[in-house]
């Protein structure tokens, strides 16, 4: 009797730690959403830097995600021009940022809402600056790389894990700027209609973010691809034409990707033997 009796109060006590730790469990991943991280104020010399090697003017919309005491868009609106939002869970910090932005006389510009980054919709944003640990860097970087290619991403310190940026610089702290790529992977064919005799092309293109490399046919030859980019939605590379082994010249494709499509420009030659045309892709498999 008395071991039956341990036993279930053992039993007891076992499944009150059980729920206890499932209740925790919860806990935690509210306080992640809702205390993400702590404010650091971004030193104002890497504040221009990070817009400065974003690009961003006169037509760009920043996002800045957990912006603190709004000095990045407050930035972004004064000295170049731009609109933009902050947003941060803390309310304190918020009603600063609104109160920076009307002492800078960018109120209009500059707005900051108290909220969750994570259920912020980003699809507006040209630019998305950052100053965040890795581990919600690492959280984020799947809802970043769905975004528009051409979309640039701009942090400080803290990086996307293997997702290498595009550029970066150093001025006071590492700044890395990232530019969304987009999906160009998959089999490709296109149609040249380059005198003196039309030509068909098929590309094999490999991705790992925007890093790009491919293999080609040029009328069922194979060809070797050079110097492969992708900049956001830009495509350049280079095709060596050998359909006549005595004219050899390289065709330099320039292209945007849009969808299932590439279209763009195609110069064959350099100097006053280039020609230029017009080319088009379509994507038949991935």
């Amino acid at each position: 009797m008395l071991a039956g009796s341990f036993v279930h109060r053992g039993a007891i006590v076992l499944g009150a730690l059980g729920v206890l730790a499932v209740h925790f469990a919860f806990a935690q991943e509210d306080v992640f959403h809702t205390r993400v991280v702590p404010y650091v104020a971004t030193p104002q010399v890497t504040v221009d830097e990070m817009l400065r090697l974003a690009g961003v003017g006169p037509e760009d919309f920043v996002i800045d995600l957990g912006s603190g005491d709004g000095r990045i868009v407050v930035t972004a609106a004064r000295k170049f021009g731009a609109s933009g939002l902050g947003v941060d869970i803390d309310w304190r910090l918020v009603n600063q940022a609104e109160e920076n932005a009307r002492q800078a006389g960018v109120a209009d510009r500059a707005r900051f809402l108290e909220q969750d980054m994570f259920q912020t919709d980003l699809g507006q944003a040209t630019v998305i600056t950052t100053y965040l640990f890795p581990f919600v860097m690492l959280k984020l970087r799947s809802k970043l790389l769905a975004l528009k290619p051409g979309t640039r991403i701009v942090s400080h310190d803290f990086d996307f894990g293997d997702w290498p940026p595009d550029r970066k610089t150093s001025v006071r702290k590492n700044v890395y700027l990232w530019i969304v790529p987009a999906e160009a992977a998959g089999r490709w064919q296109a149609r040249l209609e380059m005198p003196p005799i039309e030509r068909q092309l098929e590309l094999e293109i490999k991705q790992r973010y925007q890093e790009v490399s491919a293999h080609a046919r040029l009328n069922g030859v194979p060809s070797p691809v050079w110097e492969m980019k992708l900049v956001g939605d830009r495509l350049s590379f280079v095709v060596v034409d050998t359909t006549d082994r005595d004219n050899e010249a390289s065709f330099y494709f320039d292209g945007r990707v849009s969808g299932d499509v590439i279209e763009g420009e195609l110069a064959r030659g350099v100097g006053a033997e280039r020609s230029v045309t017009r080319w088009r892709a379509a994507r038949v498999g991935r």
